[in-house]
């Protein structure tokens, strides 16, 4: 009976050495068929082999040769060179004795997609939640030069070294599965720059900024406990870290030109430290993909009937100082005319408006009109409060609207309707029970919705405050 379970035993070591020594390199799911790789750059490839073993890539765009050498766990990793963006298909073989071939590859623009259920929802919508015109841009959607890899949804208490998902491409069959978000922001840099884009879409329904965190860059947040134990994740898409380890370290390093971003809407209770969390975010992404001060591009939340006690003017606000962040851009969306509805179904708007910022700011289009009026100075004259706005060029107009969503208030801090008529770049504000004003306010609250745009791209003007009472 011992020899019978001595030589069963010896089998089965024979069998898993046997496996290890024919066995293949493996990628991990984010290199496959059908990707897109950043041009014009040294871009990261890894994945495992065989222990000490020598890994060899082989890039068809040039033929050449690059060789790694795998750690004691199999671990190997290489930069390969890319050549200019193109729609010509390539290959990428690897290989430790036995290859693997990935096809179909394109060089051209690759982007992140990250955030909460405005960023995750697709292109075919949620049941009755709708995107404008989806069904004519689905049906309307083929072409070769948009690609988009969907990680699946993981929550994790330690970083991961996989994910799950596979690069598509863009057509009838796949498209209504892409971020709507992301798909209009790639349509349109596919379009203007002609190059091939790819969409790499991470994202949660529901999440908090800081599931998407490091514990670095959340030790200085005490109010962020991270979860030690899985009995520690709480809500697995709201929890410390644990979107992080799921869903963005398994790509971290991957080659990217930038990074967007739809989130905010569950962070709406603190909105002083979403300022704080959203800056050390961007820094960390940024650091630890080691690819420089790339751009990050950003949705403000939109006006929504949220039937709380909370004003979402406060993290609207919040989000607008994200932009002291070095290399960061806000589109604005209070024009999204969607008060029941938490998912707007403008998201060509959200896509389009981030991507007016990349090519404005990251591809050097700088005569785009591409950034909403921001509030520059307060000032009275008399009775009247005189707003100075930075137009970046742009000029101001209501587009025939009434101009109803200002407020303003005295010393006594007490907010009345207020009159507002617009003179190049400054808006003067007024109203009969205000006789020194003190501050002004507009569209500070849940569900105003925008009445000034700027005349050239009809891009809104954010809600904003003058005081900080």
């Amino acid at each position: 009976m011992i020899t019978n379970q001595r030589f069963i035993f010896s089998l089965l070591v024979a069998a898993v050495m046997s496996l290890t020594v024919n066995a293949e390199v493996k990628l991990p799911a984010i290199f496959g068929d059908n990707m897109v790789l950043q041009q014009q750059s040294q871009v990261a490839v890894w994945g495992w082999a065989k222990a000490r073993s020598s890994v060899k890539v082989v890039s068809s765009w040039n033929n050449r040769n690059y060789t790694a050498q795998a750690d004691a766990d199999g671990l190997w990793k290489v930069k390969i060179a890319t050549p200019q963006a193109s729609f010509t298909p390539y290959t990428l073989t690897i290989s430790d004795g036995k290859a693997v071939t990935l096809k179909n590859i394109l060089i051209g623009e690759v982007w992140i997609c990250s955030g909460q259920s405005n960023m995750e929802m697709p292109m075919r919508g949620w049941g009755d939640q709708y995107i404008e015109n989806g069904p004519d841009d689905i049906i309307n959607s083929a072409n070769q030069g948009i690609r988009c890899f969907t990680l699946q949804k993981a929550s994790k208490l330690k970083p991961q070294d996989d994910c799950t998902g596979e690069w598509e491409v863009a057509g009838p069959q796949t498209t209504p599965g892409f971020t709507a978000t992301g798909y209009y922001f790639g349509r349109l840099l596919n379009k203007t720059l002609n190059v091939p884009v790819g969409l790499i879409h991470t994202s949660w329904g529901g999440s908090r900024i800081e599931a998407w965190m490091t514990p670095e860059s959340l030790k200085d947040i005490p109010e962020k406990a991270i979860p030690v134990t899985e009995a520690d994740i709480k809500i697995n898409n709201g929890t410390p870290t644990v979107l992080y380890n799921g869903m963005i370290h398994p790509i971290l390093g991957y080659g990217i030109r930038g990074a967007i971003w739809y989130q905010g809407e569950s962070n709406r209770n603190e909105p002083d430290l979403y300022v704080k969390m959203f800056d050390k975010m961007v820094r960390e992404w940024r650091r630890l993909w080691n690819a420089g001060e790339f751009p990050f591009y950003y949705c403000q939340i939109a006006p929504y009937r949220y039937g709380d006690r909370l004003n979402s003017g406060l993290l609207r606000e919040a989000q607008s100082k994200g932009m002291l962040t070095p290399n960061t851009g806000m589109a604005v969306l209070m024009d999204a005319e969607s008060l029941d509805c938490i998912h707007p179904p403008k998201k060509k708007d959200a896509g389009e408006r981030m991507a007016l910022w990349a090519l404005a700011q990251t591809y050097g289009m700088s005569k785009i009109q591409y950034r909403s009026p921001e509030l520059k100075s307060f000032a009275t004259e008399g009775r009247l409060a005189v707003l100075t706005f930075d137009l970046f060029g742009a000029s101001l107009t209501t587009r025939g609207k009434e101009i109803k969503n200002f407020y303003i208030a005295g010393k006594d801090k007490r907010f009345y309707p207020a009159t507002a008529a617009i003179a190049s770049d400054k808006i003067y504000v007024f109203s009969p029970f205000v006789t020194e004003p003190a501050a002004v306010r507009y569209c500070f609250d849940d569900t105003s919705s925008a009445e000034i745009f700027t005349a050239e791209s009809l891009l809104p003007l954010s809600s904003f405050r003058t005081d900080e009472w």
